[in-house]
């Protein structure tokens, strides 16, 4: 790997690399993505508002455990976990969950801006998102990502809201209130540095999930976008808790391995024999 390139994540808090994923991979990974939306685990629900059109359709998943035993058995065929240990220059990596996301119908909101890392108890270098569409995706449509956000404040997230982007998902003081960035956008074009790329099948953007993100639209230029999304962390990733209080009814370990992550400590190792090591 490009010294470049590991220097780009770590300064910009992205990057995209082509044809990581040959069609054998790409195959298994949609096999994969079709049955989790076709089961939906506890997490499953609908993106988008029920006053939407009848043919927009959507769908998002996050770490179905009917899935995690042939999650965890696919993680070590992809290429995936040594390359973040690359990226990264750590030692191990460990996989932690998948994510899906899927809009269709030609139509559709934004996905917020948020932090990953306001909705679960993470810190540190080595934690990484590996995004996979597997449709053609312009620029446009694609995954935006504001530059270096990464290695600014941990903001409060966003309830998704419809009246207000912003809307704090936990309340309080603990953490600085999300900014508008499509607001700001909207009344100075440069007030962000904006990265995102078009992507085809096989490429993979990797992403550090402190970063603040939001997904683009879908419409007649690409009218569905089918994502997977993989997670993984190295030595360097840390258990940083949520907020004591949250108005949403967060935990200090947040709402997915909650039991596994009970036990841990704000700025202890991130590790659990739940998460299987794939370097």
């Amino acid at each position: 790997m490009d010294e470049s390139i590991r220097k780009a994540y770590s300064e910009d808090g992205a990057v995209l690399m082509k044809n990581v994923l040959n069609a054998e991979q790409l195959a298994q990974c949609r096999e994969l993505y079709d049955w989790i939306v076709a089961n939906p685990g506890p997490n499953g629900h609908a993106l988008y508002r029920g006053d939407q059109k009848q043919h927009v359709k959507s769908h998002v998943d996050n770490a179905n455990p009917y899935a995690k035993e042939r999650l965890d058995a696919l993680m070590p065929t992809l290429p995936l976990g040594r390359m973040f240990a690359d990226l990264w220059g750590s030692k191990n990596v460990w996989y932690f969950a998948e994510e899906v996301f899927l809009k269709a119908g030609g139509e559709g909101t934004r996905t917020y801006w948020h932090q990953d890392t306001s909705y679960l108890p993470w810190a540190g270098n080595h934690w990484g998102n590996a995004w996979i569409s597997f449709e053609s995706i312009p620029k446009k449509n694609a995954l935006e990502i504001v530059r270096g956000s990464h290695r600014g404040p941990r903001y409060d997230g966003t309830t998704f809201s419809p009246d207000d982007p912003t809307d704090p998902l936990h309340g309080g003081d603990a953490l600085p209130r999300l900014p508008d960035v499509e607001a700001e956008r909207a009344a100075n074009p440069d007030a962000y540095e904006i990265l995102s790329w078009a992507t085809e099948p096989g490429d993979v953007l990797f992403l550090h999930p402190a970063s603040l993100h939001g997904g683009a639209t879908i419409d007649a230029d690409c009218p569905e976008r089918h994502t997977f999304v993989f997670r993984f962390f190295g030595d360097d990733a840390t258990f940083h808790a949520l907020p004591e209080i949250s108005r949403s009814g967060y935990a200090r370990n947040g709402n997915l391995y909650r039991e596994e992550m009970a036990v841990l400590n704000h700025g202890e190792p991130f590790r659990s024999p739940i998460f299987a090591q794939v370097v």
